[in-house]
Formats: C-alpha cells, structure tokens, sequence
C-alpha cells in the first residue's frame, strides 16, 4: 500500500500532537513490510524530518492557505503520486476527491467547551469536522473518551472509529546526568520545594484555578510554582496574575522545556498539577509518571481513563478541591510516595511503538484487501 501522510501542520507549535505525529510516524517507518509512505509537507524546511528511509518519498506541496493546502492541493498530489491511502495525524481529510482516508482526533474540546476557541476555529470545527468524520473510512482517536464522544456527537458506525493510545517518551524514563537539579534550580530560580504544571495556557487548561489554588497552599509554605508552557490564547488575565506582586515572587515561567529539560522538572517537583477542564489524552500525565513524579489530575474526560488509580483526581471546576490535592502532597510524604509507586506500574500501558504498530494495522482496515501487518494486539479499551 502506498500511504500518503498529511503533514502541513509540522513544527506549527509544540505540544500533543507534534510529538505524537513524530513517534508514530517514526514507529512506522521502522515497522517491516512492504508498504510505501509518502510524506506530503507544506514547508520545504520540513523535509529530512524523518531522515532517510528506502520506503519514504517526500513532496513539498504549495498552496497560499491552508484550506486550499487540504482541499485542493492535496488529492492533486495524491492523483501525481499514486497514493492509495491518506492519512492525517492531525484532524482534517479531503472532502472532495483523492482517495481513501484516516484522520486522527487529539480531542474536541471545541465541541464540549466552545467557549475556549478562538471565533474562526469555531466556527471551523463546527463545520468542517463532521465533515471529515463521514468522509474518512477510519477516524482514529487518541482515547476511549474521545471515542464515545464522536460517537454521540456523529452519525457514525462504531467500526469505523478506534481508539489508539499515545506512548510515552523513552527520555523520560533515563536516569538524569550528575548536577541535573542543582543546575535547573540555579537557572529557572527554583529556591525550594516547587508544584509544576506542564503545557501550553489556554482555556481549557484551567490555569485561573491552578493559580487560585497554589495561591492558597503555596507561598505560606515556601512551595513554588514552576510554569512550564507559553500562552497560546484567551488568558490574558491568567498571565497577568503569575506577574502581580501576590505571586511574582513564586511563579517561575520557564517556556517550553526540551525533553531532558522537563524529565528532570519533572524529577524535582513535588508534584504534577495539571486539574484540565478537557484533555483528549493529556501526554504530561505519562510524562510524569515515567519521570518519577507524582500527579494530580482531573476526574473526567481522558485523565481518569488514563489515571485509573495512578494519580489524586480532582474536580477541575472546584478550586478547592485541586486545594486539597495540593496540601495532600505537600504536607504528606506516604501520599507522595504511594502516588510514584502506582505510576511507575500505570505508565507500562503506554509505548510509542505499539502506538505505531496498531495505528497501522488501522490504516490497514481502513483499505479492503490489504493484509494487517503483525503487531500487538489492540487492548479492549483500544478495539
């Protein structure tokens, strides 16, 4: 099968799913078979991404915008280049023309809480993504909670709709080079024992009660808040509270963090405090748990799914209840210390490779008459 991927949105920002377009489709191209996969970029600096492969062609496909990019741009290069299959690690397909596809669903926090998107998203989501859902003859979702989700908001066949778990970084799991903390600290102004919370800042993050919360357990405790993330939207107010003077001297803004960067934040934190309004996966829960460190999430959505047992769960929109969680780790060695041993064994379910190998065998279904390639077997959760 000659596969075509989809990769406008590459390098566009950090996040879910940048990583996750990177592992699966380098756990792919490392799986044995016969199949070819062309990697269709917008940007030319893009290519050599993935270095070089006997069985990967990349194209640099132009177009002024990204709608054209999609609808346009993309089955004419699929007609060119033989492609039997399209495949999107972010959500979009073409709607008319080019053959067969498989889209991947991070989460629709748009639908479930519109008001954190900008109009022009909106007003794109609303429209377009049952659109793409009907079109594809796969729809991948990253957990079983996005899956029941497409699955009561569109008219789709169960069949056609798998759910495929993240993995985790094998970074995350190495041991840190000596002087790793004591160097961090002196860098990022982290003077004491510090709460961390990881990812971009926007609405559904729940940054205003994150800070509401550490406002109440922290300074008096001498306990920081290390921020690692930049805002993307819509918390203009959020920013504004890290910088008066009640918390200035206890937030650190660290931006985005390189992975050994963040396994040692991680490492040295007291906990992972990350009480989401919506998560389609939530990778800084994995992420944490394969560093060695504790985490507080939220009860709902993905992040209980993912947690199980593994985490103190909270109600996201009861800023006393992510108060309570806090004050349990800081003040309580045996909760923190029972917390890092249940994550230990609870991110084992997690693996990049077995991400890629069974997101091909859907990609596989998705095109009758291709013979599934040998792979683990999809969990129940992920059938």
């Amino acid at each position: 099968m000659r596969i075509g991927v989809m990769l406008r949105h590459l390098g566009e920002h950090g996040g879910g799913v940048d990583v996750y377009t990177r592992r699966v489709l380098d756990g792919m191209l490392r799986q044995p078979g016969d199949h070819e996969f062309v990697f269709l970029y917008r940007s030319p600096d893009k290519t050599g991404s993935f270095g070089r492969h006997p069985n990967l062609r990349e194209v640099v496909v132009d177009a002024p915008a990204k709608l054209l990019w999609d609808q346009v741009a993309v089955p004419l290069a699929a007609r060119r280049e033989k492609i039997d299959l399209l495949f999107n690690p972010k959500y979009s397909l073409p709607l008319v023309g080019g053959p067969p596809g498989v889209f991947v669903l991070h989460g629709i926090d748009w639908y479930q809480m519109p008001w954190g998107s900008r109009w022009l998203d909106r007003l794109s989501h609303r429209h377009l993504v049952p659109r793409y859902v009907a079109r594809a003859n796969q729809v991948i979702c990253v957990s079983e909670s996005v899956r029941q989700e497409v699955l009561s908001l569109f008219p789709v066949a169960p069949e056609r709709v798998s759910t495929v778990h993240y993995g985790v970084d094998e970074e995350f799991f190495r041991e840190d080079p000596p002087g790793t903390e004591a160097m961090l600290r002196e860098k990022f102004d982290l003077t004491g024992p510090y709460f961390l919370f990881v990812g971009q800042i926007y609405p559904p993050k729940n940054m205003a009660r994150v800070l509401e919360a550490f406002s109440r357990v922290g300074p008096e405790r001498g306990i920081q808040l290390a921020v690692a993330g930049e805002h993307r939207w819509l918390c203009e107010a959020e920013m504004e509270r890290m910088r008066s003077p009640e918390l200035a001297r206890w937030v650190r803004q660290l931006g985005w963090s390189d992975r050994p960067t963040l396994r040692a934040l991680y490492r040295g934190a007291l906990a992972l405090v990350f009480p989401s309004l919506y998560e389609g996966f939530g990778l800084p829960i994995v992420e944490a748990m394969a560093s060695g460190c504790p985490v507080i999430t939220s009860n709902g959505w993905s992040m209980r799914e993912l947690a199980e047992d593994a985490a103190l769960l909270v109600e996201p929109t009861d800023t006393a209840s992510i108060e309570r969680a806090m004050l349990a780790v800081a003040t309580d060695p045996a909760v923190r210390q029972d917390l890092l041993a249940r994550g230990t064994e609870r991110v084992k379910a997690f693996d990049w490779q077995r991400c890629a190998n069974n997101t091909l065998r859907v990609l596989e279904r998705a095109l009758p008459g291709e013979r599934a390639a040998a792979a683990p077997e999809l969990s129940a959760i992920e059938r």
